[in-house]
């Protein structure tokens, strides 16, 4: 793999708050002060993988696809990765922000902003630390091998109030087959070196600050790419 060059320290660091905490938050200060080595890594094209993501959105750093790669071959026959989106370029990012924002502060009009901006991190990243901004996540699937994907519980990109919660890695009341799918992207994304978002099941990372502090890495080693669209 040729993210093998890729070197982190890890530090002490909690991977996951208390039951009663629920999840750590990607708006989260302590996530936000995480310093960016970025290594430069180039991006680099999923085109093995299938699923509708098209042209930017099957891209990825090139350590992350290894991953993916690895990922892939530790599934069993049967299963494959299904891709819906990976590198998003900022002015994306920000779009979906404003969008899932207004809709949060049209059913909530006298909420502190710094409540909204807590809610709105459950389902999309602040700018400054967005993993697929960095070309550091995937929103995936699980999919059969004719590329049908499989029960996880609820959509793939389902906002915590579309899916009742269902959207949550680790919610109840999902069926006994989508818990078993879910489980089996763990086993082979985590062993792979991806960290997931644990209130989104389809949404894995490596290299980006959450990574990072996850996995107690003292550094991120992708920062935010720039294109021309976003300038």
């Amino acid at each position: 793999m040729s993210s093998a060059s890729t070197t982190v320290t890890t530090r002490p660091g909690p991977a996951t708050t208390t039951a009663d905490a629920g999840p750590t938050l990607i708006g989260d200060p302590r996530v936000a002060r995480i310093p960016v080595r970025d290594n430069h890594e180039r991006l680099v094209a999923l085109d093995w993988m299938s699923g509708p993501a098209a042209g930017a959105a099957r891209l990825v750093r090139a350590g992350l696809a290894d991953r993916l790669a690895a990922a892939q071959q530790a599934l069993p026959d049967g299963f494959t990765l299904h891709l819906s989106e990976g590198f998003r370029r900022a002015s994306q990012q920000q779009a979906i922000i404003s969008s899932y924002r207004a809709l949060l502060r049209r059913d909530r009009p006298t909420a502190p902003d710094a409540e909204l901006d807590r809610l709105t991190s459950r389902y999309v990243a602040p700018l400054a630390v967005a993993p697929h901004v960095a070309g550091a996540a995937v929103d995936l699937t699980l999919a059969d091998a004719d590329g049908n994907p499989l029960p996880l519980g609820c959509a793939l990109d389902a906002t915590p109030e579309e899916s009742d919660g269902a959207c949550y890695f680790a919610a109840p009341g999902i069926s006994a087959e989508a818990r078993r799918n879910r489980e089996l992207l763990q086993r082979a994304l985590g062993g792979a070196g991806l960290v997931n978002y644990p209130t989104e099941w389809w949404h894995w990372s490596f290299g980006d600050r959450y990574w990072a502090y996850r996995t107690g890495a003292d550094q991120a080693c992708y920062g935010p790419i720039r294109t021309g669209a976003d300038a």
